[in-house]
């Protein structure tokens, strides 16, 4: 059974394995705080369905309570170990959905798949307030393939070797804003991290969707450009890693990279 890679925009994609069918970090709505959703139509309602959803931090583009709302009751949430002690949204949600704790090394299964957390290097608290902080993950699920969703990450010592070996990397590429401060991969860093993980393929996600309201003339090209940038970019140290640039609502059936 192929694997099939959906990017909803930002960073949320579904990925489909071996018949269970995980959401990463919902985004769903048109605007978060300052942010506004400039490319691509909303989700749509069936996006919010899922097996398994993996949140990789607490920033609220990738914790987002209102869209964790709209999962079905019962829905399993994997969040950072502390997430709901740091965010009180989140307690209050925890009646209707399923959360699990996770850290780095912990494995936790969803059918006949396994999920693992892995270290991310990224701020992990809940901005602009909260002193309780909780580690910025990635997560590698696998099933028919091994899938590296990195959730928003810079590159650090030893990455690969805890991501470990794997077919497919969603791997951030951009922001939401005209600058990245550290803790981030730009298409140049993304293609490092490419080569350093050596999948066969790779999806490109975190560019081209929400930008701050009142800034769209301002370096307009880091939020059109970073998608075809990292292809364009990773076409020399990693020729053999097939790039699918996916448009919003797109998917990718990863059969034929197997």
């Amino acid at each position: 059974m192929p694997v099939e890679v959906t990017w909803w925009g930002h960073a949320t994609a579904t990925v489909r394995d071996s018949g269970i069918t995980v959401l990463t970090d919902p985004l769903l709505v048109r605007r978060v705080a300052h942010l506004r959703r400039r490319r691509g139509a909303l989700p749509p309602p069936q996006a919010a369905r899922a097996d398994l959803v993996l949140v990789s931090h607490l920033h609220a583009d990738h914790l987002h309570l209102g869209s964790l709302a709209m999962l079905a009751p019962g829905t399993r949430v994997l969040v950072p170990r502390g997430a709901p002690r740091a965010v009180p949204g989140l307690r209050r949600l925890a009646s209707a959905l399923e959360l699990v704790e996770v850290g780095p090394g912990d494995e936790v299964a969803a059918g006949p798949l396994t999920v693992r957390a892995v270290p991310a290097a990224h701020d992990g608290r809940r901005l602009p307030l909260g002193r309780h902080t909780a580690p910025a993950l990635g997560f590698v699920v696998t099933g028919e393939e091994r899938t590296y969703f990195a959730g928003d990450t810079g590159l650090f010592d030893g990455m690969a070797d805890e991501v470990g070996a794997v077919d497919t990397a969603l791997l951030p590429v951009g922001g939401w804003g005209p600058f990245l401060g550290e803790g981030h991969l730009d298409a140049g860093r993304a293609t490092e991290a490419l080569a350093r993980l050596r999948p066969r393929s790779a999806v490109p996600v975190h560019f081209g969707t929400y930008w701050p309201v009142g800034m769209d003339a301002v370096r307009p090209h880091e939020f059109h450009s970073p998608g075809a940038e990292f292809k364009r970019l990773a076409a020399r140290p990693a020729p053999e890693v097939a790039v699918h640039l996916l448009g919003h609502g797109e998917s990718v059936r990863l059969e034929a990279d197997r």
